[in-house]
């Protein structure tokens, strides 16, 4: 029988060591393969008959383990990593974000505070500052690494909201009787969530024909629901089509207002560093709070999203948690990034990013960024070539839209599942204004022009 004592999960023994030569030599033939499969997953009860029962007393030991999770379990999940995987938005980390992501866990690091995590928070606020002066927001600029871009619109929310309470006290002003956000009709479901969790309303502002969320839409909006609006939302890249809203005009509008300016960049406006799009993102340097993904464009592992306040008191003012056990932290002035979300546990999710940008340097992002986004033009002239093919509209970042003719639903369901079953390409259905389509999301600096015309080759 296996020995049962405590500390055998801790001590550096020799079964220890076989067990993290064992994680690591895995990890490097991951890292280093160039035929990683797309895979797919298996139902339920098919997983349940191959991998039998995995959690015993005496457990099965991490040989038997390790061959589970790679000849079963990892098979049976796409590899996000895959250039012909185009669905929702791609993670396509750099090989050295990735490998660094273990260094982070071997590190037993914690991020949650400046006391316990200095060197790491120091490193993600140096992220944290370039990213902000990209965007053109002021020196004073910070905030957090949180866990994803629905925490991150969550969490400035949040601030936003809180912000206007403290506000209508000092004026004076009756609390109104609801709280309502301004976004697009095409804003990103998460503000909705947000708006649920916070119990507050949506105010969903139409947008013509090319899905942009213009100053004027905002104006009256916020001259129908007056102080009762906290803020508003504009998008920098949608999911569904990558489209940026009109942000200057918005931010206009918000400024004449006093109202909070939230931009939800978490898949477009890592674009900004594109010399090729930025133009497109000018007023972005008047929000008072911005998210990003960098799991998406910005090449990290899951799951990682930068939320970054104008004026970061306002989020600390916001976020920080109060207890007895926690006065050591909160009563200094030191950075540290729990107090900046809704999260108080957190790892420090930012340095693989950190790492990946001291590894190869920031021009090799903008190299990256604009590569894809000349692909998703060069395929849409392509698909406005073929006959029996239509765009939905002209991508202006790197997600591309179009419909097959004479398709319906059923029809797109049937081909994208024959393409996965055959390891070709992983694109779902989408769908606009009740419309089924097809979407490719171009992300991956390996994928070529080949692949997606080979795609299209499959829907004749």
């Amino acid at each position: 029988m296996t020995e049962r004592f405590p500390a055998r999960m801790h001590d550096v023994t020799d079964e220890t060591r076989a067990i993290v030569d064992l994680v690591l030599e895995y990890s490097r033939q991951r890292l280093l393969a160039v035929d990683t499969p797309l895979d797919k997953p298996l139902p339920p009860a098919e997983l349940r008959r191959l991998t039998g029962r995995t959690i015993t007393d005496d457990g099965i030991g991490a040989r038997k383990a390790v061959g589970v999770f790679e000849h079963i379990l990892a098979p049976s999940c796409i590899s996000t990593d895959d250039p012909r995987y185009l669905s929702f938005i791609p993670s396509a980390p750099s090989k050295a974000a990735a490998a660094f992501d273990v260094v982070v866990s071997a590190s037993a690091l914690y991020g949650g505070s400046w006391l316990e995590g200095a060197g790491a928070v120091h490193a993600e606020n140096e992220v944290l500052r370039w990213l902000s002066d990209e965007f053109g927001l002021p020196a004073s600029a910070g905030g957090a690494f949180v866990q994803g871009g629905t925490l991150g619109n969550l969490s400035a929310l949040v601030a936003a909201r809180e912000t206007a309470r403290e506000v209508a006290r000092e004026r004076g002003d009756a609390q109104p009787d609801r709280w309502r956000v301004v976004c697009s009709v095409e804003a990103h479901s998460s503000i909705a969530s947000a708006a649920r969790v916070m119990d507050v309303e949506v105010v969903a502002v139409p947008v013509g024909d090319d899905g942009v969320l213009r100053g004027d839409a905002v104006r009256a909006a916020l001259d129908e629901h007056g102080r009762s609006v906290f803020a508003v939302v504009a998008t920098a890249g949608s999911t569904n089509f990558g489209i940026v809203d009109d942000l200057a005009s918005v931010a206009a509008v918000t400024q004449e207002a006093g109202v909070w300016l939230h931009v939800d960049g978490a898949y477009g406006l890592a674009a900004v560093l594109s010399p090729r799009s930025r133009h497109r993102f000018a007023g972005v340097e008047h929000a008072d709070s911005v998210i990003v993904d960098p799991h998406k464009w910005l090449f990290a592992p899951f799951d990682a999203c930068a939320l970054i306040y104008r004026e970061p008191r306002l989020g600390r003012q916001a976020h920080t948690q109060h207890a007895e056990y926690l006065d050591h932290l909160t009563e200094t002035e030191d950075w540290s990034p729990s107090d900046y979300a809704v999260h108080l546990t957190r790892r420090p999710r930012g340095l693989p990013l950190w790492f990946s940008l001291a590894t190869y340097g920031t021009d090799v992002y903008r190299d990256a960024i604009t590569r894809s986004i000349e692909l998703a033009e060069r395929i849409a002239d392509e698909i406005d070539r073929r006959p029996g093919f239509a765009l939905v509209r002209r991508p202006q970042l790197g997600v591309v839209v179009f419909e097959r003719e004479g398709w319906e639903r059923a029809d797109y369901g049937r081909w994208s599942s024959d393409l996965l079953e055959r390891q070709h390409a992983f694109v779902t259905p989408s769908s606009h204004a009740g419309r089924t389509n097809a979407r490719f999301a171009i992300l991956n600096p390996r994928t070529t022009f080949e692949d997606l015309t080979g795609i299209l080759d499959t829907m004749s």
